[in-house]
């Protein structure tokens, strides 16, 4: 079962999107800020057009920056562990505390059935240098790592193919789409959905993919709970 991450995170979202509430503001009285905790709930479409655009910059990364496969709940599975566990069609026997035998997986990039977790990696649906580019290089390092092991949001890593997510690597939506065409609805939403859970911008060329992908797919809602 997927659990949050352990670190804290203290950092204010700048304002992108009102909390859902279910009364109205009384009139007079200011709309506060979303914050970390907070749930928000609009069309992805609207989603998309509140994210900010910016410029990205790759200067300063490295992967490192990026803690990775932790074992937040000290169960002795890691983030990695953990992610297959939850993700399995059929799920693998768990030996010697937590290494992971036998079972199998969907991977939904290219729409294959894989027996057995060695032919798998967990996808940052993100990738991490992609974050760093578009506001994660402004993060503690607290911060980025509870984004590289965001277990709080099931939609922000995903056990797929080895082959998929190497050939994937860094890249956006502008220059990648999962293989399998009848996934990139769910895959674009996705993108929105894990960048306004994060406070993450987008890029010119990100946001003109993004929209064309998503003008022939239903104009999904999309519940976030905002990490920061």
């Amino acid at each position: 079962m997927r659990f949050a991450p352990a670190a804290v995170l203290a950092a204010a979202l700048t304002a992108l999107l009102a909390p859902t509430t279910a009364h109205a503001t009384p009139a007079g009285h200011a709309t506060r800020a979303a914050a970390p905790g907070d749930t928000v709930a609009l069309p992805v479409h609207d989603a998309l057009a509140q994210l900010p655009v910016r410029t990205e910059d790759r200067t300063g990364y490295v992967r490192t920056a990026f803690k990775h496969w932790v074992d937040a709940d000290k169960d002795g599975c890691n983030t990695r562990a953990e992610v297959l566990k939850a993700e399995a069609v059929i799920a693998p026997e768990q030996i010697n505390r937590c290494s992971l035998v036998g079972g199998a997986w969907y991977s939904p990039y290219d729409d294959r059935y894989i027996e057995g977790p060695t032919g798998l990696d967990i996808d940052h649906l993100v990738p991490l240098a992609e974050a760093w580019d578009s506001g994660a290089s402004a993060w503690s390092a607290a911060e980025r790592e509870a984004y590289a092991n965001d277990l709080g949001d099931d939609r922000a890593l995903i056990a797929v193919s080895a082959a998929s997510n190497r050939s994937k690597a860094d890249q956006d939506p502008s220059t990648w789409l999962p293989p399998a065409a009848g996934y990139r609805c769910q895959y674009a939403t996705d993108w929105v959905a894990d960048k306004t859970r994060w406070g993450l911008s987008i890029d010119t060329t990100e946001q003109t993919a993004l929209t064309d992908v998503l003008a022939g797919c239903p104009n999904a809602p999309i519940t976030v709970t905002l990490a920061r």
